[in-house]
């Protein structure tokens, strides 16, 4: 059995924890980050970092055009759209925050299947994989428990886009072998993800969760005190997070 795998690679804690679950599942795992005008880029650096000390390839994607598409983002256009701050997690769970970026999974997606799906292809025709023996898995580190509300961290979301892109795919239309989602975290809490990426090995030192530009954390806004709650919850240390070098 050949497993294909790509993981989309942020850079963050729960994408970097998927990636590491679903090497340690023996797929033939490559990642893939996707640099779409967000306004913490900083991901993308702390993505390369972790893709290297995970021993995977990796591609970065530059689409920063996405920016002016998905326009309505505090992620996109920070400076018409300020990221909320210091919110309580009942205030995050219960709307759609503004650091929602429009389809933005759908997209990344999108861009995932179509690099693993001319991988499958060109093995297939090659002679070099039988469809009957071949998995085509795309890997991400959707969170529907602790998150903050988004429609596209949601299992009805990823069930659906699954079956989009087998109809709409060569390898599933012809070959019978669909573009799976796998969404290992999804059910997860943070203190999980956290007591997870522990075991597996995570580099965390070299992930990436602020939604803040950088240098350091803002500590501030949604996904840093998640990130925050989930070490706290799981008794362990953040070895990215100093609080004493918080950028406001």
């Amino acid at each position: 059995m050949t497993k294909l795998a790509m993981v989309l690679l942020s850079g963050g804690l729960d994408s970097a924890t998927a990636a590491a679950q679903i090497l340690r599942d023996g797929a033939e795992l490559s990642a893939l980050t996707v640099h779409y005008g967000q306004s913490h880029a900083r991901e993308i650096e702390a993505a390369r970092r972790v893709a290297e000390a995970l021993d995977i390839p990796h591609r970065i994607v530059e689409a920063a055009s996405f920016r002016d598409l998905a326009s309505y983002s505090a992620l996109t256009q920070p400076d018409q759209h300020p990221r909320p701050v210091d919110r309580d997690p009942e205030m995050m769970s219960g709307d759609i925050p503004v650091t929602y970026v429009p389809l933005r999974n759908t997209y990344l997606l999108t861009l995932a299947a179509a690099a693993l799906e001319s991988l499958a292809l060109a093995a297939i025709e090659s002679r070099r994989a039988n469809p009957a023996d071949l998995t085509v898995t795309i890997v991400i580190g959707a969170n529907a428990i602790d998150y903050s509300g988004y429609p596209d961290c949601r299992p009805e979301y990823y069930r659906a886009i699954s079956e989009a892109l087998r109809l709409g795919s060569k390898i599933g239309t012809t070959y019978g072998v669909p573009i799976s989602i796998k969404t290992p975290l999804i059910e997860k809490t943070k203190a999980d993800i956290v007591r997870l990426a522990s075991d597996l090995g995570v580099p965390l030192e070299h992930t990436w969760s602020c939604y803040g530009p950088g240098p350091f954390p803002c500590g501030r806004c949604d996904s840093c005190l998640l990130r925050a709650k989930g070490f706290h919850e799981a008794g362990l240390t953040d070895p990215a997070f100093d609080a004493s070098r918080v950028k406001a």
